[in-house]
Formats: structure tokens, sequence, C-alpha cells
């Protein structure tokens, strides 16, 4: 069985040529990274916009979906601890459960996806999910409703590391941090605005229509799923990038020859070079079929297997990590809020309680902004200054901001709940944590991208679903550390840990980022 390394799948090695330049300090323009197929143009990076749009947008419907049904119950929490008479660790596990399978169930569905290909599992997977979304408006017992949620997990977990890896099927290097920042925001705004909706529901309705709504949409996002998404998957030549990779060149080849080698190009649609044949366009039923065969030159139980070897590779366990404290802080609120503010002395209301959501929902966008377009803006700045040439490290600086905000905002959550202050202190705190939920990820999995591209869907599964399970365990003893110790020393210890994460990582991958990166595309462990 013969070893591959990155090297062997495209020698960028993670630094390519991102802009034209005349002369060293003249910009003409972008390059386009990866370079799309001169003569296919059933290449997604050569679809129309608007269709890459309304695809990529189905499957963030279908992430935002996941989450807001069933971390849309975080405010029904205490009443249905007090339906079902179940205590408040048993109540949290309609979450908890659920999260762990988001994880898990990534290293069933991203090595299924990229043999079989992503549109049959995103069609088969959210249909399945409308059906336990009813299952769970349906459900007379506490058991019942949990399982919903699992099963409904599972089908949702399709879209956690492939939702991820289609923007890089569908958009150029230039434009993943913006695009990645939007998917971050579908997945972190359906655990804000899911509690914040069904608030209100739970207080006209019942929590049971919170479910029935989200049928409702679950419904035509299946439609639009199996209507407006192609197939995303396509084999890509592997010297497509080779004149990106300028580590081993002078300066005057990184201005001259290796920009004109690149391909520079102001828009995906393509001329084809003379004498090259033109691959016949694919109908509408052509790219709905749900086949679009098999990935060659390999089998299913190399697809299972592979991605576990790429844990090696510093960039993964980085963004592993910085996903998985992201997550434990903001859910450790979204869990415990409604057990503080609908109890004495606040007695709060469900749909009182719901509004704590609007600071978490600020907090996402903020987040998915800083960590997206502002990333974007900062890394093209550092491109021109640098002739041109892109690193993936200039991703990591940015993350200063959520290292500060969201580590000030644990102390502040922490600090209100346990002096019992004005419910201000709560609202601000939770918005400053959630500030990371988007950013860190955003930042992290497009830097993971950046550095191990011909294989990013398998290195983002172990990225999302390693934090899930990290997450599960955490927050699993949430509610007992929080009666043993309190709320302010609960949150100050995870207040520590996520600074001392998110700090480690940036002392050591921001100076040696580069060396790591080229060292590691030698070594041989991809199968």
């Amino acid at each position: 069985m013969r070893l591959h390394s990155l090297h062997d799948l495209d020698s960028t090695e993670g630094t390519v040529q991102l802009r034209k330049t005349g002369t060293l300090t003249q910009d003409t323009g972008l390059v386009l990274v990866p370079r799309p197929s001169e003569n296919d143009p059933n290449d997604p990076l050569r679809w129309p916009t608007w269709k890459k749009h309304v695809a990529f947008s189905s499957v963030c419907a279908f992430t935002f979906l996941t989450n807001y049904a069933i971390g849309g119950l975080a405010p029904t929490f205490y009443l249905l601890s007090l339906e079902f008479d179940r205590t408040m660790t048993e109540t949290s596990e309609l979450l908890i459960w659920p999260i762990l399978v988001l994880g898990l169930f990534n290293f069933f569905w991203v090595p299924v996806a990229n043999y079989f290909g992503k549109r049959p599992v995103f069609v088969f997977a959210s249909g399945l999910l409308c059906v336990c979304y009813i299952w769970g408006a349906v459900s007379k017992s506490f058991e019942s409703l949990l399982w919903s949620n699992i099963i409904a997990a599972f089908a949702g977990s399709s879209t956690e590391a492939l939702g991820a890896s289609i923007v890089n099927d569908l958009y150029f290097l230039h434009e993943r941090g913006a695009k990645m920042g939007i998917y971050m925001n579908s997945i972190s705004g359906g655990n804000t605005i899911g509690p914040l909706f069904c608030g209100f529901i739970i207080s006209g309705l019942s929590w049971r229509w919170h479910k029935w709504i989200a049928v409702i949409f679950t419904a035509i996002n299946f439609f639009t799923v199996l209507f407006f998404v192609p197939e995303t998957r396509y084999f890509r030549d592997e010297n497509q990038n080779v004149a990106g990779s300028l580590a081993s060149r002078s300066e005057e080849d990184q201005v001259g020859t290796g920009v004109k080698s690149a391909g520079v190009r102001d828009n995906a649609k393509e001329v084809p070079a003379e004498g090259v044949a033109q691959v016949p366009k694919k109908t509408w039923r052509q790219e709905m079929s749900l086949w679009s065969g098999r990935a060659p030159d390999t089998n299913l139980f190399k697809m299972f297997v592979r991605p576990f070897p790429m844990f090696v590779y510093p960039s993964v366990i980085y963004a592993f990590l910085g996903y998985a404290v992201s997550l434990v802080v903001t859910v450790s609120v979204n869990i415990l809020n409604s057990f503080v503010l609908q109890a004495p002395p606040y007695s709060w209301s469900p749909v009182v309680n719901g509004l704590i959501n609007i600071p978490g929902l600020i907090g996402n966008v903020c987040g998915a902004y800083a960590g997206g377009w502002l990333v974007d803006v900062f890394c093209d700045w550092q491109t021109k200054k640098n002739n041109g040439l892109f690193e993936p490290e200039n991703r990591l600086y940015l993350l200063v901001l959520p290292m500060l905000i969201t580590g000030a905002g644990c102390l502040v959550f922490g600090f209100g709940v346990e002096e019992t202050l004005h419910w201000t202190s709560l609202f601000f705190g939770y918005g400053m944590v959630s500030f990371a939920l988007t950013a860190v990820p955003t930042i992290t999995m497009a830097y993971v991208s950046d550095c191990v591209l011909p294989v990013n869907s398998d290195a983002l599964m172990l990225v999302n679903g390693s934090k899930n399970i990290v997450a599960f365990g955490f927050l699993y003893g949430i509610v007992p550390w929080v009666e043993e110790v309190g709320y302010e020393a609960c949150f100050g210890a995870q207040a520590g840990i996520f600074v001392a994460v998110i700090l480690l990582g940036m002392t050591a991958l921001i100076p040696y980022g580069a060396a790591i990166r080229h060292r590691q595309a030698k070594w041989r462990i991809i199968l």
C-alpha cells in the first residue's frame, strides 16, 4: 500500500502566489487559487455565481435547522424538567447527547461522501432530519424526545464537516474566510435564534409547536437540497496549483514567471486552451442525479481509515482544540442560563429568558465578521506587503480578538451569576462568550484548509468530530461542576483554559507555522 505526502498531491504546501505583481510593489490583480479547469464547465469553481450561492445557502440552511430545533429547546429545559419529572442534569442530556452524536458521526458521513459523493448524503440526511422533527413533535415521553434529538443529530452531523468542505469546493482561496464565517454563523445561529424564537413560541403555544415549525422549515429545505444542490465533489488535477508553489524559486521568478504560469484570471469564466477538448456540460437532469460515481483508485475502507493519521498535523490539532474550548464555554451558558434565570431570584418566564440569545446572536455575528471578512482583508493586506505571496499563518493574528473578548466574557458571566448581579451583566457576558464560537473555528478551519487543501474534508472531519467528543466530556459534567464549586470558579477555570489554548497555538504557529508546513508536506501518511 503506497503512502502519499501532501507535496505529492499539491506542491504549493500552502504558500501560493495570490496576487500578480508587475514589480515588487505594484499590485495587478488576484490569482485564482485553486486554478479552475480550463476545459470542463462542470468544475464547481466555474459555476455561475448564483448557482454557487444557492447550493451553499441550502447547505447552510440545513446546518442552521439542525441546531435550531435541537439547541432551540434550551429555554424549555426548566419546564421540561418539571413536565417529565427529571433532574437538571438529566434534562440537559437533551442537548449534551446530540452534541456527542454531531461529532461522532462525522467519522461516518465524510468517508461515505468522499467515496460516493456529497449530494446523496445531503438529500438522504435532510429528509431524515425532517422525519425526526415530526417524531419529536409527537413524543409522549422524555426518552422518545431524547432519541428523536439524537437521531436528528445523526442526520445533521452530515453537514458539520461536509458543509465546511463545500466552501473549498465552490470558492477560491481569497473567498474562503468570508464564506467560512457565513457557514459558522449557520451553525451558531441555530443555537441562538432557535432558543430566542422558542421562548416566544412556548409561551404562546407549546414546546411541541417549536418542533412543528422546524418540521415546516426542514421540509422546505429538503426540496431546496433535492433540486438546487448538485454534486460538488470534483477530482481536480493535482498539478493545478503547482504554479503557486514558490518556496524553491528566486524572488525574480516569484514575481515574474511564477505568476505567469499560475494562469491569472479576473473571473472563473475560463477560455479553453487552444487544442484542449472541451468537456460537455452536464444537463440539469444529469446534475440532479444521486449517483456521480465512486472515487477512483481507492476503496471505502481506505476512506474510513485515511483521516486518522492526519491528527499529527499541528494545524488540525490546534483547530480541534480551539473549536472545542469555544464550543464548551458557549454551550455551558446555553445549558445553564434557564436554570439561573427562570429560578429565584430572577424568576423570569421562558419568553423573557429567551432574550438572552439576542446578545448571543450579536456575538456570533461579530465573531463571524471578525474571523471571516476582517481576516480576509487583513490577509490581503499582508499578501500585498509580501509581494503577492499568501501565507496561511496570516489568518492567526486576529485570534487575539476572541482570546481577549471571550476570556473576559467568561469571567463576567460567572461572577454575575455568583453575585446575583443585574441581568445586563449576564447578557454582556454571554455576548462576549459567543464571539469565540464563530471567530475561532472560522479562522482555524480556513487555516486547516489552506495547509492541507488536497485532504481538507478529511482534516475538517477530524476537527469537527473530535471537538464534539471533547465538548461532550466537559459538558456532561458542567452541572455537577457548577453545583460543587460555583459559577465564579467554574467559568474562571474555563476562561483560563480557553485563553491558554488560543495563546499557545498562536505562539507556536505564527512564527514557526510556515517551517512546520513545509516539513509536514513531506510526511508520507496519506492513503
